[in-house]
């Protein structure tokens, strides 16, 4: 099957690693790449013999498809004359700056009939994907995604920047509407929140607890997942998981016996738990979306994280900073 032909827009760090993992991917063909630093294009196209194209509109006519990772203030902008030009979008999270950026491309999008997909990377993770298959229906999330501050990505609040991979997960998991959010920041290095934490109670009655912070001197990706019969450890940095289960005694899937551990259940009856961690196949989970990209192009079917839910991951981070924003003036208020 003939390659599909791939440009790239933005080679810095991030950039770097989607050319590496796109040049190690069979279904694309690697065309050339769009970068407005000079020095680092040089260094680029220097290192790995890539086109380098000092026009995105050249390049944009030499492709089937794009793949944008550059700063979230550009994503709209570049997404829009690709798919005008009749390209498919990767675009890395979030999707846009705005709201109404994402539903202005979500139009042209369905005019011109391409594929737009989202970097939400963290739906590929070994981790995450173990878990397929299994039966969630958590009630209660929490999470917890901690960094070194890095002057990349600081252009916009952490929530946009860090937060956001949670809350694409937690509304994938979770497919209820949101009923209220509540949360608080603070700005400490940067002129936008650095460290956030954020409540979100659903319809169905689940609430996720959301912290995230990129000036933390230890890093840390997890999530905990609870349910009424498990209870599920996700740790996206080590790429673990790992789950416990309770069992009634005459439950039809129950384990073997010698893997279960006798629960005191307060007069509910004998029951059991177990304790087991998921295989985690060994994935590099960028390669793997750009594949999941290729795929949804050749056949039609959609891609695994669509614009609408990059879209709706973006309307909930920026329902977050609105209340971010009503806590500080509360407390601004209340010093005075």
């Amino acid at each position: 099957m003939k390659a599909l032909k791939l440009g790239l827009s933005g080679v810095g760090y991030l950039g770097n690693i989607h050319l590496k993992c796109a040049l190690a991917t069979p279904a694309w063909e690697v065309i050339g790449f769009y970068d407005t630093d000079d020095a680092r294009a040089s260094e680029v196209a220097a290192a790995t013999g890539i086109r380098r194209y000092t026009s995105y509109a050249a390049l944009l006519r030499d492709v089937d498809a794009v793949d944008i990772v550059t700063p979230t203030p550009s994503h709209y902008a570049l997404a829009a004359q690709a798919i005008r030009a009749g390209k498919h979008v990767f675009v890395e999270k979030p999707a846009t700056q705005t709201v109404q950026q994402g539903l202005r491309l979500l139009r042209l999008a369905e005019q011109h009939g391409v594929v737009v997909q989202v970097g939400h990377v963290e739906r590929f993770n070994p981790a995450y994907l173990a878990l397929q298959g299994m039966a969630l229906r958590p009630m209660f999330i929490e999470c917890h995604r901690l960094a070194a501050f890095q002057p990349r990505g600081a252009e916009v609040a952490v929530i946009l920047d860090l937060m956001i991979h949670d809350l694409d997960l937690v509304l994938h998991l979770v497919r209820s509407p949101v009923r209220r959010v509540s949360a608080s920041g603070v700005a400490v290095l940067s002129h936008t929140l650095d460290i956030a934490n954020a409540r979100i109670e659903f319809a169905n009655g689940c609430v996720a607890n959301l912290t995230a912070s990129r000036i933390s001197l230890k890093q840390m990706r997890k999530m905990r997942l609870f349910q009424p019969d498990a209870y599920i450890s996700l740790d996206f940095l080590d790429k673990k998981a790992q789950v416990i289960r309770l069992f009634d005694n005459d439950a039809p899937d129950l384990p073997p016996a010698e893997q279960l551990v006798e629960w005191a259940s307060l007069g509910q009856g004998r029951k059991w738990l177990h304790l087991y961690a998921p295989e985690v196949a060994p994935l590099n989970a960028i390669q793997t979306e750009l594949e999941t990209f290729a795929h949804s192009i050749r056949t039609g079917a959609p891609p695994p994280v669509t614009l609408r839910e990059g879209v709706e991951a973006l309307r909930l981070a920026h329902r977050i900073l609105r209340a971010a924003e009503r806590h500080r003036q509360q407390l601004e208020g209340v010093v005075s």
